[in-house]
């Protein structure tokens, strides 16, 4: 197994020369073939987000994260608080990340059950165990909403960020901000002028969609309660009157990067691959290509 690399406090500060610099991507479990498939596509090191679906096995996560980090990528396994049935699971669960893939950063979500099937509601309360650092992890990924939350107002958004980032720098570890995906450039702009101003300095992953079919966005986009209006998605190039055919996100990150400031601190690009990995790779080499 590769060994993991050092991660410095001030680990994603710098702001890239261009905006798919050092990007990140998410897969599952169920994914390994088709990283495999799209490895040397991939910049060395990129970070990859490991999600933590309901009916995956542990072993089935950690095997993952593992091939991330054969492959000389930089694995980032998720937990979902609320899926998480004992103290014990949790416990195992990072010691096995971090022991058995050498995993150093982790994302912590609450989880979509309405009720925990365990002691843990939260993010927060998963950090309070202390356990991710006292297993070695070094960042802590945790998630931002620049068009709202289906349960949260918007001072409770605020004020639960910014809890969690406290938490985490307090405890020594890093805190990493990732975004939901969107389809409207407008929106997260504004969010990281207000997040800036709020005093959050930690860095942020704006979340795109990366290349898929126009079904295949809309259905991911009703199951994560992604703003999907017809003016939106016109903006971004789907039609609702004409679902079939493709999109890829070249308008949405043309305009992000067109928009940011040096007020918006340290800003990348996190990829949903719901079009599959080799399909946002090739997009992504695309783009850069086009750059230079």
């Amino acid at each position: 197994m590769a060994g993991a690399a050092t991660i410095h406090p001030n680990w994603e500060q710098h702001i890239p020369t261009r905006i798919t610099d050092g990007y990140s991507l998410e897969m599952t479990a169920k994914d390994c073939d088709a990283l495999r498939a799209a490895a040397s596509l991939l910049a060395p090191a990129t970070p990859i987000a490991i999600t933590f679906l309901p009916g995956e096995t542990i072993d089935a996560r950690i095997g993952a994260a593992k091939l991330v980090r054969d492959l000389g990528f930089e694995p980032m396994s998720h937990l979902s608080a609320r899926r998480i049935a004992s103290y014990e699971e949790l416990e195992q669960t990072v010691r096995r990340t971090a022991e058995e893939a050498g995993v150093q950063r982790m994302f912590l979500v609450a989880g979509d059950p309405p009720v925990p099937a365990g002691p843990f509601e939260d993010a927060l309360s998963m950090l309070r165990t202390g356990l991710f650092e006292s297993y070695g992890v070094k960042a802590i990924g945790i998630a931002g909403h620049p068009e709202g939350h289906p349960v949260m107002d918007e001072e409770g958004r605020w004020s639960a960020l910014a809890a969690k980032c406290a938490d985490v720098a307090d405890r020594g570890m890093a805190p990493l901000i990732v975004t939901q995906f969107g389809f409207d450039a407008v929106p997260v702009l504004e969010w990281l002028v207000a997040l800036r101003g709020r005093g959050i300095d930690a860095p942020v992953r704006v979340g795109v969609p990366g290349p898929a079919g126009i079904k295949t966005l809309l259905r991911f986009a009703a199951h994560c309660g992604v703003g999907a209006s017809a003016a939106v998605l016109s903006k971004y190039g789907i039609s609702l009157s004409r679902l079939l055919g493709a999109a890829g996100p070249d308008r949405l990150v043309s305009e992000i990067a067109a928009g940011l400031r040096s007020e918006h601190g340290p800003v990348r690009l996190h990829f949903y691959p719901f079009g599959g990995l080799t399909k946002t790779a090739e997009w992504i080499d695309q783009h850069r290509a086009n750059q230079n």
